[in-house]
């Protein structure tokens, strides 16, 4: 029987990802400041920061910065001494994103790379294996963005990717664009014998892999 719904949402955001200052301010500045309103939820930022220590992370890469709100949760889930390395294409995302974690005192562990991803990519391919790896960029990129992560994390390393759910529709019967590629998504990770893989099922729904082959 399923019983998740928005009062569950409610209830693990209060006991277990309640925000503080920082990043209650960070959420509140990120539309303010021109940017979409399109962060991740309490919860999702707490589930990406377990995932992170869980996995031990060192060596952590973001694709899509935004406003620097998820990095945050990412990065205070780090392992001593770990660093973040997050990519955003706008450049005034990129200006907010370092603010952002300049409040959050992240400065010194987190480095946000401006430019295409997919190009950016190319050039982090020496500093593989991460450890960790959290996609949220524009979906056509994702089943790209999937291929390299899984070349460029290490045995045991954990792959995210956010919006698996795509606002519930992946699901449907009737699917455009968007919607399409995110069940594709979903099942290319399925599929793929070196990934161990769910959907975590909160928020709009995060696609969980740890490389096991």
């Amino acid at each position: 029987m399923t019983v998740y719904d928005d009062s569950m949402s409610q209830y693990v955001s209060t006991i277990f990802a309640r925000q503080d200052r920082t990043l209650a301010d960070v959420r509140e500045a990120i539309p303010q400041k021109g940017l979409p309103a399109i962060y991740i939820q309490p919860e999702e930022g707490r589930f990406l920061q377990v995932l992170a220590r869980a996995c031990g992370a060192q060596k952590a890469l973001e694709i899509g910065a935004l406003g620097g709100y998820s990095g945050i949760w990412i990065a205070r889930g780090l392992a001593p001494g770990g660093r973040l390395i997050t990519l955003e294409k706008d450049p005034h995302h990129a200006r907010v994103a370092r603010e952002h974690f300049a409040e959050a005192g992240l400065g010194d562990r987190v480095e946000v790379r401006q430019g295409d991803a997919h190009d950016l990519l190319e050039s982090l391919a020496s500093q593989a294996p991460f450890d960790f790896i959290f996609i949220d960029a524009e979906k056509s990129g994702y089943a790209g963005y999937l291929d390299w992560a899984v070349q460029h994390v290490r045995i045991g390393g954990v792959i995210a990717a956010h919006n698996a759910f795509w606002h519930g529709s992946v699901a449907g019967s009737a699917q455009d664009a968007e919607t399409s590629l995110m069940d594709t998504f979903n099942r290319k990770a399925a599929a793929d014998p070196r990934l161990l893989t769910t959907i975590f099922p909160a928020g709009d729904g995060t696609l969980v892999a740890v490389r096991i082959g």
